[in-house]
């Protein structure tokens, strides 16, 4: 039997954390051209050249949110991300697409 190792994030959430200064990593998961189109204030881009980097860099027990387009395929990079080690993983629902839709104002081009 599969057990789901991350976990599922709502943009409330999120936001608080990101109002109340949460220590977070937010990873965005999308190709570099979206990425720069917009992206959540305070992500960094990560794709398989990058990776590495941030399994190395990034706090282990820090909250970690992974943002796709649509929260699909942000929940198996979140799922290997757990394996990598770190504890406390999310996947954002409805992805980046979904935040921008509700906060417009708190995308970064």
């Amino acid at each position: 039997m599969s057990q789901t190792t991350f976990d599922h994030l709502d943009h409330a959430t999120l936001e608080r954390w990101l109002d109340g200064d949460q220590p977070l990593t937010l990873v965005d998961i999308r190709d570099p051209l979206s990425f720069s189109r917009g992206h959540i204030p305070g992500s960094r881009h990560v794709d398989n050249a990058t990776v590495g980097d941030l399994v190395d860099q990034a706090p282990s027990d820090q909250p970690m949110v992974v943002v796709c387009y649509h929260g699909h395929s942000s929940q198996q990079a979140a799922e290997w991300l757990v394996g990598q080690g770190f504890t406390r993983v999310y996947s954002l629902d409805g992805g980046f697409v979904d935040w921008q839709a509700r906060h417009p104002h708190r995308v970064e081009r």
